[in-house]
């Protein structure tokens, strides 16, 4: 037997035969991610946390930068999993994806894939200018993760976050709201949580048998993603706390100091859930754990609160 027929894992091919076309485009949806979308519900932060969201011009606005988002984001789901073929086929859930499958082809992915992601500039540019020019920043970042960041050690953590900040960034520009030094801050550090509790779920989830499904996770170790967690979280509580008791007066303080309660909670049971190996899809979290959903509602309904009486 040769050397590197030891060294190297069998390749993966995707399951013979040609799937129907209801069957393609099923899977072309699921590709598309809808679950997915969650994420871009980060554009309504700015907007509510300015106390716009409530009015005509405010959730137009934040209505038009979530479609563009949803948009932008499938496209690029479609090009990123075109490009991850190959390795996803070694990852014991991801092979399932329908393009590692081959249920979608490569070639039928990339061509919707760029539709979207004209689509999603369109949309952006129906919002205004600077709206467009954001998720052009944001698909300007996913395809640099793509083809380069995700295979940088420490940076696709920050590439990963900086994708979430920017949909946040982009509500404020829908509407034309100032952004705070606050608001980005809380943004930042919740993301690069969010990204590092996913890592080390992929960590974990690895198959016993040498097969890399992600270059990135041989540099990591689930005791250093566990300090980034910690770190990152502990320092997002102390900013979230000095927002809440230092930028508000009156009632509206009393709400957002309480706020802190279900804030902290949160944090609490992701890392539990993380610990647990169940973080590898944050958006599968929220809409499965029903403490997180309790923890999470209260939070908003408190802040609703203290921001109405701001």
């Amino acid at each position: 037997m040769k050397r590197d027929s030891v060294l190297r894992p069998p390749a993966a091919t995707p399951p013979a035969g040609t799937p129907s076309r209801r069957s393609r485009a099923a899977g072309l949806l699921r590709a598309c991610r809808p679950r997915q979308w969650l994420k871009n519900a980060l554009v309504f932060a700015a907007p509510a946390a300015a106390g716009v969201l409530t009015t005509g011009a405010g959730l137009r606005g934040s209505l038009v930068a979530f479609a563009a988002f949803c948009l932008a984001a499938s496209g690029s789901y479609l090009f990123n999993d075109a490009a991850d073929v190959a390795a996803d086929r070694l990852h014991p859930r991801k092979r399932l994806r329908p393009i590692a499958a081959g249920i979608v082809s490569v070639r039928l992915a990339r061509t919707v894939g760029a539709a979207l992601l004209a689509a999603g500039l369109l949309a952006g540019l129906a919002g205004g200018w600077p709206l467009a020019v954001v998720v052009a920043a944001y698909l300007a970042l996913t395809f640099s993760y793509t083809l380069w960041l995700k295979h940088q050690p420490v940076v696709d953590l920050v590439a990963v976050a900086g994708c979430h900040v920017v949909r946040a960034y982009a509500g404020a520009v829908a509407v034309a709201v100032p952004v705070t030094s606050w608001f980005l801050v809380v943004v930042s550090l919740g993301s690069l949580l969010l990204v590092a509790g996913k890592r080390e779920a992929e960590l974990r989830a690895r198959p016993g048998d040498g097969r890399i499904a992600r270059a990135t996770l041989e540099t990591y170790t689930a005791s250093y993603l566990g300090h980034v967690r910690v770190m990152a979280s502990g320092a997002m509580i102390v900013t979230y706390c000095l927002w809440a008791l230092q930028e508000h007066t009156g009632p509206a303080k009393a709400f957002c100091a309480l706020s802190i309660v279900p804030f902290v909670l949160v944090v609490l049971r992701h890392a539990l859930l993380v610990d647990r190996g169940v973080g590898e899809e944050p958006e599968e979290l929220v809409l499965r754990d029903r403490p997180l959903q309790i923890f999470l509602a209260l939070m908003l309904i408190l802040l609703a609160c203290g921001i109405q009486l701001a």
